[in-house]
């Protein structure tokens, strides 16, 4: 009796599974089909670098929701919000009746998030590059999602050509701090964008073997690892300035030989189309910091 019990209830789970499977292969059908149709997709991104992807893409237009911090384009700012880069609202998010929402990385609220939407055969797909080279590939997969493939395909095609153009730098590498705050002391490491773009720069990241993706280091092990280059991130000459002679009194060669420079934070971490300018300003500096110690 236990056993027929558990039959019957299996195969009514699988039944169940399966039509389940079917609705929602219809849904997504039906969603592609009204991308192929001429539909305007409607877009809901949870994340800044998302947001600017999808304009990347050529359907900065169709997005109907973001988050607080998106603000590029300008034209962005307009965009009604849904939360912030960490918490946002299911509901609010599900009244704009979305037909595709993009986010930059797993978290407990995107997992839940795809929970609500997977009956609705709504899709939620992650924009989460490794590589220089992954940003034009995945404005190329947005432009193929949403229609506008001639769009995304140019503003891919640009970026591959920028990244191709990239200053190779001849070896060795020179060794390059990113300062990404100040008090206290913390810096990138174990991220495998950032570490891609210093690598096609001519640069390396002391702390690229490091457990995290931005770790806290001490004054002391910087000054014992005597980076030949640094990199401020936040921003602004005034900073730079300060930063520059903080560091020379605590006796870092780089700041005292005019080796540190400045990147807009926004270029440098949100992974997407503005990524290529924080590289092409990054391998400038490398070339005048190599032409620094030449001399």
């Amino acid at each position: 009796m236990t056993r027929a019990t558990g039959g019957s209830s299996g195969l009514r789970r699988r039944i169940l599974g399966l039509a389940s499977a079917a609705i929602l292969g219809l849904c997504s059908a039906a969603w592609a089909g009204a991308v192929r149709h001429g539909t305007p997709p409607r877009i809901v991104t949870l994340a800044p670098n998302a947001t600017e992807l999808v304009y990347a893409a050529g359907a900065g237009t169709d997005i109907v929701g973001t988050v607080l911090r998106s603000d590029y384009p300008p034209e962005a700012r307009a965009i009604p919000r849904i939360g912030d880069g960490i918490q946002f609202s299911e509901e609010a998010i599900l009244a704009l009746h979305p037909t595709l929402v993009v986010g930059w990385q797993p978290t407990d609220g995107t997992r839940a998030l795809e929970q609500r939407l997977a009956p609705l055969g709504v899709p939620l797909v992650y924009a989460n590059p490794k590589s220089l080279d992954d940003i034009p590939a995945l404005v190329r997969d947005l432009g193929e999602r949403l229609g506008t493939r001639a769009a995304a395909g140019e503003a891919a095609l640009s970026l591959e050509r920028r990244i191709r153009a990239l200053w190779p730098a001849p070896p060795p590498p020179q060794s390059v701090f990113i300062e990404i705050s100040a008090d206290p002391l913390y810096t990138l490491g174990r991220d495998p964008l950032t570490n891609d773009l210093l690598g096609r720069c001519g640069g390396v990241n002391p702390y690229a073997g490091s457990l995290l993706a931005a770790p806290q280091v001490s004054v002391e092990s910087v000054l014992r690892l005597n980076p030949q280059v640094m990199i401020l991130s936040p921003y602004g000459s005034e900073t730079l300035a300060a930063r520059r002679d903080w560091w020379a009194r605590h006796g870092l060669e780089a700041a005292r030989a005019r080796r540190i420079y400045a990147i807009d934070p926004d270029w440098l971490h949100r992974p997407g189309p503005r990524l290529v300018d924080a590289a092409e300003a990054i391998c400038a500096d490398l070339r005048e910091a190599r032409t620094r110690q030449s001399h």
